[in-house]
């Protein structure tokens, strides 16, 4: 993590986070703009090809290609395609667990806090690992559970079981929440993705860090237990072998 990730930064995603309900625009467009430079930091953009799993309406297009990239979003979610209007053009509808893309055929296989929305996790990530070609990137970040958002709009309530979280949301908003626990929400931990990681004979791991924290933060990694709670989003970044 280069030392651009400042405390400034982690204030300024922080303070786009709270709106990420009631102006996903300004949300995404932040975390976008971040994400492209915090993807600069290990793969060269300029054109290359980028699959983005799980892109829904296409909030990180625009960035990808202001940086030179050719960009493809891959979103299963109907609904979420069309959540801006029309799709993204380019956009292709899968599922993340079994990618619609030939083998080798990207450079960089992104997704961004899509890893906890997936009933299989690790077939998704041996699916990014699949498509990219040998020396191409991975790069992964999703929100784990035990994290203060790790219950999404039902947090912090998920401490108490992610079942009894969406009933007392049910209760006090009179709807069902748009993350449902078990079937569009599942608890996924750091310590189960950077086993996975060191484990896949066919990557290297290039580096794993917090993903909205300044740089000198990165040591609660090391701490498990204290990692799963503080760190609220991991980045996880591979290099196909």
């Amino acid at each position: 993590m280069a030392r651009t990730a400042t405390v400034s930064r982690s204030v300024a995603l922080f303070r786009a986070f709270l709106v990420e309900q009631t102006d996903p625009d300004h949300f995404y467009g932040v975390l976008a703009a971040d994400s492209v430079r915090q993807l600069g930091e290990h793969v060269r953009l300029d054109g290359a090809q980028v699959l983005d799993v799980g892109g829904g309406p296409g909030y990180f297009a625009e960035a990808f290609r202001g940086a030179g990239a050719r960009y493809v979003g891959l979103e299963p979610d109907a609904g979420e395609m069309v959540a801006r209007g029309e799709p993204e053009p380019g956009t292709v509808r899968g599922s993340g667990e079994a990618l619609p893309v030939r083998t080798a055929a990207v450079d960089v296989c992104y997704s961004s806090n899509v890893l906890e929305h997936v009933r299989s996790p690790w077939s998704m990530t041996a699916e990014m690992v699949r498509v990219t070609r040998p020396g191409g990137t991975i790069f992964l970040s999703f929100t784990p559970w035990w994290s203060p958002h790790g219950g999404h709009e039902t947090a912090p309530w998920h401490y108490l079981g992610g079942h009894r979280a969406a009933r007392r949301y049910r209760r006090r908003t009179g709807r069902e929440p748009k993350n449902r626990f078990g079937t569009s929400l599942f608890p996924v931990s750091i310590g189960a993705a950077l086993r996975w990681a060191r484990n896949c004979p066919d990557v290297d791991v290039v580096a794993a860090y917090p993903r909205y924290h300044p740089w000198w933060a990165r040591w609660v990694l090391a701490v498990p237990g204290l990692r799963e709670v503080v760190s609220w989003n991991l980045v996880v970044v591979m290099r196909r072998r």
